[in-house]
């Protein structure tokens, strides 16, 4: 692949990114009262066991800092999205714990993220959604 062509694609990949988080920015705040990067951040903790991660490991998973994330959780707690959890054994490492509300509101608004990721994508092959998923994991550093 030649420099231009891979930087002509990570040109369209921003554009992409910037148009799909405005769309779902507006969808999930018209229908839930979150954005997407909220509705990220809920969704990892879901799927952690427990519901639970350190914030430091919430921070890996979301391309965050430990005090973005930090800044992040401050409203959602706010209105009861998740909890703070102490370890018990050492005072420096905070959890955060989605609630059941946090829970329920991401089950609800993952059919919002459905549906607005199949209008903006059309129809791709599923060859094409796993090749470009692989790819774009790689940019990330990421197996996911």
């Amino acid at each position: 692949m030649s420099d231009t062509l891979s930087t002509e694609f990570c040109l369209r990949m921003g554009r992409a990114w910037a148009a799909l988080s405005r769309r779902l920015d507006s969808a999930l705040g018209g229908h839930h009262g979150i954005s997407f990067a909220d509705y990220q951040l809920l969704l990892q903790l879901q799927r952690a066991p427990g519901g639970r991660l350190r914030r430091v490991d919430l921070a890996e998973k979301l391309g965050l800092t430990a005090s973005g994330v930090t800044r992040s959780l401050l409203p959602l707690e706010k209105i009861g999205l998740v909890d703070r959890q102490s370890d018990p054994r050492d005072a420096r490492v905070g959890y955060a714990i989605i609630t059941a509300t946090g829970s329920e509101l991401v089950t609800n608004a993952t059919t919002v993220v459905d549906n607005v990721s199949r209008a903006m994508l059309g129809a791709p092959s599923r060859a094409q959604l796993e090749a470009t998923s692989t790819l774009l994991a790689q940019l990330a550093g990421t197996d996911q």
